[in-house]
């Protein structure tokens, strides 16, 4: 039975290779996940900054929850929308999706 234990001692031992060399596959790894998840992600996030920093009054937006309306005050981090005659709420800036007939900027966080 001790003679299967000898060849798994034997594959953990390092034959003198030089430490660089076994680093350089993790650093690989992490050089794809950077380029693949992390760059893109921040990418994406810096288009939702800008396109919530430039949002203005008479704008119209629609909300991640799916609400229609028309900017009719900012204040803060605050949005007031103006979603029928005489009918405003007040939303996060952050629940601002996009405009109306574009594309949403922000993704909804329903499932």
């Amino acid at each position: 039975m001790m003679m299967f234990a000898v060849p798994v001692f034997a594959m953990g031992m390092t034959d003198g290779a030089s430490p660089l060399l076994q680093v350089v596959p993790f650093a690989l790894i992490l050089g794809i996940f950077y380029f693949i998840i992390l760059l893109p992600a921040k990418r994406k996030q810096q288009k939702v900054q800008e396109f919530l920093d430039n949002l203005k009054e008479n704008d119209k937006v629609v909300t991640t929850g799916g609400i229609y309306g028309q900017i009719s005050r900012i204040n803060g981090d605050k949005v007031q929308l103006q979603i029928a005659d005489k009918v405003r709420i007040d939303v996060s800036r952050a629940a601002i999706g996009g405009y109306q007939g574009q594309p949403q900027v922000v993704e909804s966080n329903q499932s």
